[in-house]
């Protein structure tokens, strides 16, 4: 686990946290049972204090909200696992700052999702908005499923990185719009609009597909 600074203890494995090898080490990480007898609070106020295995708890119970939404918004895995990768750096050293440990699930969201945006704008951007289809071997039509999959990929590169955001916010985590707007600072009633927009924008697209 890397010290609050970034840089990796004496006792901790350097190769944990280096950029590529983490990877193993983060999305292999089950996370420790929480004790039923142990608050939230005091998981979050332990982690937050330096206790490795608490964060390690902590990250099992979340961290597959984090990579779904940051999924959502990069469009590809392995963006997707580097964006959670600096999130869980920023959790580890900015987790005191969460001051109420009931919205720690939305925060390390939050932060998968910012960073999830970041590489976004600064990756130079791909000429992705169609997809090529190759044509299976025995020169038969693509599956429906398929075709559609594609259709709901493509539509979705369309949208912005802030876009994309407000749709794995609400169905790749599952939260409300009450949720989404403290994420994101805005009303629950802009978050609605934007979701309503949004959907109508992309139903447009599919039935032009």
């Amino acid at each position: 686990m890397p010290g609050r600074d970034g840089s990796c203890g004496a006792g901790s494995s350097t190769a944990a946290w280096d950029s590529k090898p983490s990877r193993t080490y983060l999305y292999g990480m089950t996370g420790l049972a929480v004790d039923q007898t142990r608050t939230l609070g005091a998981i979050v106020e332990r982690a937050a204090a330096g206790d490795e295995e608490a964060f390690a708890a902590i990250v099992g119970a979340y961290q597959q909200d984090m990579v779904r939404v940051a999924f959502g918004i990069c469009g590809e895995a392995d963006l997707a696992r580097d964006a959670v990768q600096a999130a869980l750096i920023v959790a580890w050293r900015k987790l005191a700052t969460v001051r109420e440990p009931e919205h720690v699930r939305s925060w390390l969201v939050a932060v998968a999702a910012n960073e999830a945006r970041r590489l976004v704008r600064r990756r130079h951007p791909l000429r992705l908005d169609e997809l090529a289809i190759e044509p299976s071997a025995d020169g038969g039509a693509e599956p429906a499923g398929a075709i559609s999959r594609v259709d709901l990929a493509n539509a979705l590169r369309r949208l912005s990185a802030d876009e994309r955001a407000v749709i794995a916010l609400r169905y790749g985590a599952g939260f409300d719009s009450v949720e989404i707007g403290r994420i994101l600072g805005v009303s629950a009633s802009g978050v609605r609009s934007r979701l309503a927009r949004l959907m109508d924008r992309l139903r447009k697209d599919l039935g032009d597909a």
